[in-house]
Parts: C-alpha cells; structure tokens; sequence
C-alpha cells in the first residue's frame, strides 16, 4: 500500500506535480465550497469583468453543500456531491488560477485535457462520508452568495481531510 501524502493549500505546481492516479493524500489548509449555483454566479463574474469572492490562484474547491451545524458544531454533514455538474465551468475557473478540486464521480473529457493543460489535479472524496469528513473541518465561514444557503461559497479549515488522486496534472485518471 502506498504512502499517504500530506498536502497543504494553496497548491503549487510542485506539490501536484509529484502526485499520481490513486495515490492517497490529507489536505491541510483553506479550502472552498462550491456547487453548480456558485459556479454559476463566478462565471458571470468574470464574464462581466466582476471580482470574484476569493482569489483562484492555487485554491482548491471542495464540490459540497453542507448541511446545517448542530449546536456547537463547526458544521454540518460535509459529503462531496457529483463533480460533472461543475464541468461546464470548470474549464475556465482552471484558466484563471483555480489548482485543484475535490468531489466525486467521473469528469469530462474536456474538464480532463483542461486538468492536464493548466497542471491541475482533481481529488477523489468518499461519498455517504459526509460526518466523517466533518470531523476534519476545524473552522467554517460563508463568504459569498448567502441567498444559495448550503450552496453559498464557505471558505473552511481543514486538518487532515481525507481523498485520492483522481485525476493527476498529467492529466491521468482512474
């Protein structure tokens, strides 16, 4: 069994780099939520010469809605939702600086090439894992788009966030 490697955000090219199709790595850092909505919302943005909520370069987006906090908690229920919803805009939001994603399921052909061409990576989440995967996030804060509720943009703090390397920036994939 391979190693599991640790990762901290933002992502540069070098960590990636060195990363392969099913090797297993733990995200520390800042992520970001988003969903189709969000999305969306961040096309228009740059198609009309918008700022966007957050700067792209390096960042990494986990495809999530999370579900309401219980008392005391930092968050909800915080699973991976189907990536190919996002791949209509993907391909851009890689051009402008975006390096990595987390999610599940299968990604299109030109979602894969746009990975390879702008030397970005695609991560692999464990779906039905939405408690565990709570367990890692450590701080929670919407940032953008509040109307779309569990699809507004969250910018979280995670230790030690579980995935797999689904799509390495050679453009590989499982």
């Amino acid at each position: 069994m391979s190693e599991i490697i640790s990762l901290t955000t933002p992502l540069k090219y070098e960590d990636i780099a060195k990363l392969r199709v099913g090797d297993r790595v733990l995200i520390n850092g800042v992520i970001y939520t988003a969903r189709d909505a969000a999305h969306k919302k961040m096309i228009e943005a740059l198609k009309s010469g918008g700022k966007l909520p957050f700067e792209l370069a390096g960042q990494v987006i986990f495809y999530a809605g999370p579900s309401p906090a219980k008392p005391g908690a930092v968050i909800g229920s915080c699973g991976p939702t189907t990536s190919s919803r996002m791949d209509t805009y993907t391909p851009e939001l890689l051009q402008h600086g975006l390096k990595g994603m987390i999610g599940k399921g299968k990604r299109s052909d030109e979602v894969k090439k746009a990975i390879a061409e702008n030397k970005c990576i695609y991560f692999a989440a464990v779906g039905g894992a939405g408690a565990l995967l709570a367990k890692t996030i450590k701080e929670s804060e919407i940032i953008a788009y509040p109307e779309l509720e569990p699809e507004s943009i969250r910018r979280l703090m995670i230790k030690d966030f579980p995935a797999v390397v689904a799509i390495d920036s050679y453009g590989n994939y499982i």
